[in-house]
C-alpha cells in the first residue's frame, strides 16, 4: 500500500511539473528593437515599460537598442526574429526593414509601433492618436500664455512628428484664435544641447510654453525652460518629475501599455491581427493628460484641467473632430 501511495504522488508531481513547463514554455518570448536608445523618459523608455511588464508575466524578453544607426535596423530585426517569437520594433524607422525582412520570416511575429504598415501577414502595426492629446496640451498651452505666443519642438519634421503638431495648433487655436504658434525641428532625438538651442529661440521670440516632441533631445527644452523661467509640456509619458517647477503637464501615449496588451492577447488565446494595424486613441484609453503628482507644484488651474476633461468628452463623443497627419 506504501509502494502504491508513493508511486501515486511520484505520478501527481510528475504531471504537476509538466503542466508547468508546457505553461511556461507557452509563453512567447519578445525582443524590443528600438531605434534610437533607453534613457529617453519619454517614448523608448516606456516601450521597455511594456517589456517590462511582460517580463513580470513570466515572459522573456530583452531590449535592442540601435543607437539611430540606420546601418543596424534591418540586422537587429534579423537577429531578434531568430531567437524571439515576437520582435516589436519601435520608431518609423523601421518602415522600409521591416518590408524587407517580415515576408522573409513568416514564422516571426512583428509588432509595428508609431506607424500604419498594413498588408503584410505576419505585422501587426500600432499607431496613436496623439494629435488627440495634442490638442488638448495646445489648448492648455494657449489658456496659460501671457505672451500670445507658445511653441513646439519636434525631432524631426515628418509624418508622425507633425501629428502631434497638427493637434496641438487645432488645439490652442480652439483656446485662442489669436494665438501665434511657432515650431522648430532639430532634426535629433538624442542631443539635448540641440533641445535647449531651439527651445531658447523660440523663447527669446516670445514663446512662454514650449511643447517638446523629441525624445531624449527634448530635455533640453527642459533646460531651457528654466534657464528663462518658462513653461514647457512633457510627451509620451508623465514627465512632470523631471522639473515639476517648470513643466505645467504632459500629452500620454501608453506605447508600453499597447505593447502589453497586443503579446498579451496572443499569450491569453492567439489572437494576432496581422496585416492589420490599431490605432490606440484617448476613447480606449491610451491617450492622456498628466499633471504629475499631489506633491509637485501644478501651475495649471483646477478649474482648467475641468475643462480639459470636458474636451477630451466631446473627442471621444465626436463632437470635436482633431486634424490628422495619417
Amino acid at each position: 500500500m506504501r509502494k502504491i501511495l508513493s508511486l501515486l504522488l511520484s505520478l501527481v508531481l510528475f504531471l504537476s511539473l509538466a503542466s508547468f513547463a508546457t505553461a511556461e514554455t507557452s509563453l512567447p518570448s519578445v525582443a524590443v528593437v528600438v531605434a534610437g536608445g533607453l534613457g529617453d523618459r519619454s517614448f523608448y523608455d516606456s516601450a521597455n515599460g511594456g517589456l517590462e511588464m511582460l517580463k513580470a508575466e513570466g515572459i522573456h524578453g530583452t531590449v535592442i537598442e540601435c543607437k539611430n544607426d540606420g546601418s543596424l535596423f534591418e540586422q537587429s530585426l534579423i537577429s531578434a526574429a531568430e531567437n524571439f517569437d515576437f520582435v516589436v520594433a519601435v520608431g518609423w524607422e523601421f518602415w522600409e526593414p521591416l518590408e524587407i525582412v517580415a515576408p522573409e520570416l513568416p514564422d516571426t511575429k512583428f509588432i509595428f509601433v508609431d506607424n500604419e504598415l498594413t498588408g503584410i501577414d505576419n505585422i501587426y502595426a500600432i499607431t496613436y492618436a496623439e494629435n488627440q492629446g495634442s490638442f488638448l496640451v495646445g489648448y492648455i498651452a494657449a489658456k496659460l500664455s501671457e505672451t500670445g505666443m507658445i511653441g513646439a519642438v519636434g525631432g524631426e519634421d515628418n509624418t508622425t512628428i507633425n501629428n502631434f503638431m497638427t493637434g496641438y495648433k487645432q488645439g490652442a487655436a480652439y483656446a485662442n484664435p489669436d494665438i501665434k504658434v511657432e515650431i522648430s525641428y532639430t532634426a535629433d532625438y538624442e542631443d539635448p544641447a540641440k533641445g535647449k538651442e531651439h527651445a531658447l529661440a523660440l523663447y527669446d521670440k516670445g514663446a512662454d510654453v514650449v511643447f517638446q516632441v523629441a525624445g531624449k533631445t527634448g530635455e533640453g527644452v527642459f533646460e531651457a525652460a528654466a534657464e528663462k523661467g518658462k513653461y514647457a509640456i512633457g510627451v509620451d509619458s508623465d514627465q512632470k518629475y523631471i522639473n515639476p517647477d517648470v513643466i505645467i503637464c504632459s500629452m500620454v501615449k501608453e506605447v508600453g501599455k499597447s505593447i502589453y496588451d497586443a503579446v498579451m492577447a496572443y499569450a491569453t488565446d492567439e489572437t494576432f491581427p496581422g496585416g492589420t494595424a490599431w490605432n490606440a486613441d484617448m476613447a480606449s484609453g491610451f491617450i492622456s493628460i498628466a499633471y504629475g503628482d499631489d506633491t509637485m507644484t501644478q501651475q495649471v488651474p483646477d478649474a482648467l484641467k475641468a475643462e480639459v476633461e470636458d474636451l477630451a468628452a466631446k473627442i471621444i463623443a465626436g463632437e470635436i473632430v482633431v486634424e490628422t497627419t495619417r
